[in-house]
């Protein structure tokens, strides 16, 4: 190949030349020319690319093929229910939601009701007025040893960072907050000015690398806590054990994205890859961690404070459930993070084949902790690729009292889902720490557009409750949502995740399908008896004959 590119080369520059001595306004064609045949020679003799050492310039239309195919993709060829992770069809309802455009759809629906897994909502015959559901949905959030009560609607902004998400992408998403009325999850990346001077509710997360109450090790800071949670805009507090889309892996900040102001906010040195430890330093236990949270309720005075998780083991979420009952003390909230949830850096590994979907995880929390006799003290929060109506109601019947989206609100913001969260060169401003990117991200504009988005979803909501006869989110349950299970069988919701009764893990016969994990569970361990068993074993010191 290198003999034809130089032969063919040799060709075109010599054809250039004749035709330049003929008329000699085609000498240009050498600016174009020459530098495309000193990259040739380039590719020919550099070591790392091997195709480009093989077709000397051609291979260079493979990279570029490379480059643009996603954008081919999602603008040419993907139809309304392509696209991942979000499809045409659900970007397309936030951003008209957002614009106040019309929404509504002709000539009926274009997804497959006949494939295996779709889901609807039963309506009812004795459906209501949706002129008599008030739209905006609330729950209040506090348990019997909260002292400060938040009420919340049921739609509210899932924890993104200041870091992954710039700075004024963070100040719109606050000022739709306050505009709507919602809450809106710091991410573990700590309080900044963006998030305090805009009035937005805020509901405080704390990581494993305690950033805005850190000491100079980098472990929990009880003073620093407390003067932060004791703001007034800080409803709640929420201590993240895990994440959806990397569970068991800490947080991750990319160095070109920790920039001086952001190093400052989480006490780390700036230009430096920011990689949150994959565990608590606080807590090593479930009794620990029940500590724990009575400790952060007692220093934020009363507020709420809850956990948030991806489901892995069952028998360690029991074992928590069952440090809550020998302790008395219980979380505010719980948020449920699917394993389909989404984040700006994560390795491929964990965001498809790590952590429980938040369907199947949200069903077993809500068992759980009905099975323990809880429930009642605990509000339950999903989190999870939810952009609708829908999704709302299919999640608060499956066990839910309140969602969050964090996807959601970017795509109002106007994320054009680009895939390029991870490189600092988002091209809407949205998640990116380069200021000739985000200055294209008009605050004002953007915060309207989240509040719009927020109003038009739960507006939606109250009709799909209306339609079933309901008046209030509380009144879901999975008796109201079907799935095709198989081309010839559908079964309702409460058949496929039957319920439990109230109190049943206390007892001496629990529900067969969680007998295994209830009696692996430790208070004391987050670790299964089978596996302290068998660290147990394999530290005992080895026959030799």
């Amino acid at each position: 190949m290198h003999r034809r590119f130089l032969a063919t080369a040799a060709s075109i520059l010599a054809a250039v030349i004749v035709l330049g001595l003929l008329w000699s306004p085609l000498w240009w064609l050498l600016i174009l020319v020459l530098p495309l045949i000193g990259i040739g020679l380039y590719d020919m003799l550099q070591r790392r690319h091997s195709l480009r050492r093989n077709f000397p310039l051609v291979a260079r239309g493979r990279w570029l093929m490379e480059r643009t195919r996603p954008f081919i993709r999602q603008y040419l060829l993907e139809s309304d229910t392509d696209g991942r992770p979000i499809s045409r069809m659900f970007r397309s309802v936030v951003y008209q939601r957002a614009k106040q455009q019309n929404e509504t759809v002709p000539y009926g629906t274009r997804v497959d009701t006949y494939r295996l897994g779709y889901e609807w909502l039963g309506q009812s015959m004795a459906a209501i007025d949706v002129e008599e559901i008030d739209p905006d949905l609330r729950m209040t959030i506090g348990g019997p040893q909260c002292r400060q009560p938040y009420c919340a609607s049921v739609l509210n902004i899932s924890a993104m960072s200041y870091g992954s998400l710039s700075p004024v992408a963070v100040e719109a998403l606050n000022r739709g907050a306050r505009l709507g009325g919602f809450s809106h999850n710091t991410g573990e990346g700590g309080l900044s000015p963006h998030h305090l001077e805009h009035g937005g509710d805020l509901v405080w997360q704390i990581g494993t690398g305690y950033f805005g109450c850190r000491n100079e090790q980098g472990r929990f800071c009880a003073e620093t806590f407390r003067e932060n949670a004791g703001r007034a805009v800080v409803k709640m507090i929420e201590l993240k054990l895990s994440q959806g889309a990397k569970p068991g892996h800490g947080g991750i900040l990319p160095a070109d994205k920790n920039t001086p102001e952001i190093a400052a906010i989480r006490h780390v040195p700036p230009g430096t890859r920011i990689v949150s430890p994959p565990v608590h330093s606080a807590f090593d236990s479930p009794l620990g961690l029940v500590d724990f949270i009575q400790h952060l309720r007692e220093l934020s005075e009363g507020k709420p404070v809850g956990i948030k998780l991806a489901i892995g083991r069952k028998s360690e979420f029991l074992a928590i459930g069952k440090a809550m009952v020998e302790r008395g003390v219980y979380p505010d909230f719980i948020t449920v993070d699917g394993g389909e949830g989404g984040t700006g850096a994560a390795p491929i590994e964990y965001a498809n084949s790590v952590g429980m979907p938040l369907r199947e995880a949200l069903a077993f929390v809500d068992d759980s902790l009905t099975g323990f006799g809880i429930r009642q003290h605990i509000r339950v929060i999903a989190s999870g690729k939810i952009f609708t109506g829908f999704h709302l109601v299919k999640n608060l019947a499956l066990g839910a009292d309140l969602c969050n989206s964090a996807r959601g609100m970017m795509l109002a913001l106007g994320c054009v889902q680009s895939l390029t969260c991870n490189t600092n060169r988002c091209p809407t401003g949205v998640a990116t720490q380069n200021p000739d990117l985000y200055r294209g991200l008009v605050v004002p504009d953007k915060a309207e557009r989240v509040a719009h988005y927020h109003e038009g979803t739960l507006v939606a909501t109250a009709e799909l409750l209306s339609s079933a006869g309901l008046r209030h989110p509380e009144a879901l349950n999975r008796t109201h949502l079907y799935r095709r299970v198989s081309p010839e069988s559908i079964r309702r919701y409460d058949e496929i995740f039957p319920y439990v009764s109230k109190g049943c893990f206390l007892g001496e016969d629990p529900p067969e399908r969680y007998a295994l994990e209830l009696h692996e569970a430790r208070a004391d361990s987050f670790l299964p008896e089978t596996c302290l068993t068998e660290i147990r074993d394999s530290r005992q010191p080895v026959e030799r004959h």
